[in-house]
């Protein structure tokens, strides 16, 4: 199959990239920069010049592949207006690889995040949140899953808070930088809320998977750990860096406060049993052993 990718250098998207080639699967990613040009041609993949704004160089890709994966996102989360204009920049890229896929039954895989739930590990079924500050991401899956009654073959991964890989990424990667940054390793709320995660390169098969045979309109959880605890996770970035940890004001993590105080476990057991997909990678307790001071 040959697949189009955008966010194919990040963290998540590296690790997509090298799972479809590796799995005999051609790749065209896009690439914002020179850099991004050469790590994508260094894994295999033929770059494409342009960023998830360029609406057209969007509906080439999709025109000419066999099916999408759509990854890209803003790395700028400094405001709750950074972070707006993100969520609609990634809102009208979906919509317009998802529009040149219309009555082609390509496949079609989009990302999102786990929901959560009150008392319960949340699963496959449940709704996203339409409210908080990620809503507006929500809100573009359903349109992106709403596909499946056009004659696209779409689907939803949902990550976890943290996806990660030697050591780094996600929600637990903001924990680290937030701790060198104030010499304290922080956590917000009790400590006591948990947090589901995945290794970057297990995600990345779960991706491969659902490209290749998830039904129209399903959605799968990423979830290898369904939930660490967050003082749990901060005493091992404290002991790594050397630094005290000790509760923090949740504004101290900005745009995201809300969700880092809350207690969201999520479960992958379906996905698991469904797709046949298991992760094999470590943990990311096991994985934070490799922060560096």
């Amino acid at each position: 199959m040959h697949v189009f990718v955008t966010g194919g250098t990040g963290t998540i998207g590296t690790a997509v990239v090298t799972e479809l080639v590796s799995s005999g699967h051609t790749v065209a990613a896009l690439a914002r920069s020179d850099r991004s040009a050469a790590a994508l041609t260094a894994a295999g993949a033929t770059p494409v010049p342009g960023s998830i704004a360029d609406l057209d160089v969007l509906r080439a890709g999709a025109a000419a592949a066999d099916g999408v994966v759509s990854l890209a996102f803003s790395n700028d989360f400094s405001s709750a207006e950074a972070l707006a204009r993100g969520i609609a920049e990634e809102s009208a890229a979906m919509a317009a690889l998802g529009e040149e896929l219309v009555g082609s039954d390509r496949p079609f895989v989009v990302v999102s995040g786990t929901p959560w739930v009150p008392g319960r590990a949340s699963v496959e079924t449940d709704p996203l949140p339409l409210e908080g500050p990620v809503a507006g991401r929500a809100r573009s899956v359903l349109a992106a899953l709403a596909l499946a009654d056009r004659g696209v073959r779409v689907s939803a991964v949902r990550l976890p808070r943290t996806v990660h890989a030697d050591g780094a990424g996600g929600f637990a990667g903001i924990l680290t930088e937030t701790a060198r940054g104030s010499g304290v390793a922080g956590y917000p709320g009790t400590g006591e809320q948990r947090w589901p995660a995945v290794h970057a390169r297990d995600a990345a098969v779960l991706f491969r998977l659902a490209l290749e045979g998830a039904p129209a309109g399903t959605a799968w959880h990423a979830v290898a750990d369904e939930g660490d605890r967050v003082r749990d996770l901060v005493a091992v970035i404290g002991r790594r860096l050397g630094l005290p940890v000790e509760r923090v004001a949740d504004e101290v993590f900005g745009e995201f406060a809300p969700i880092f105080a809350m207690d969201q476990p999520a479960s992958g057991a379906h996905t698991q049993r469904s797709l046949g997909w298991q992760p094999r990678h470590p943990s990311l307790l096991a994985d934070l052993e490799n922060v560096t001071p």
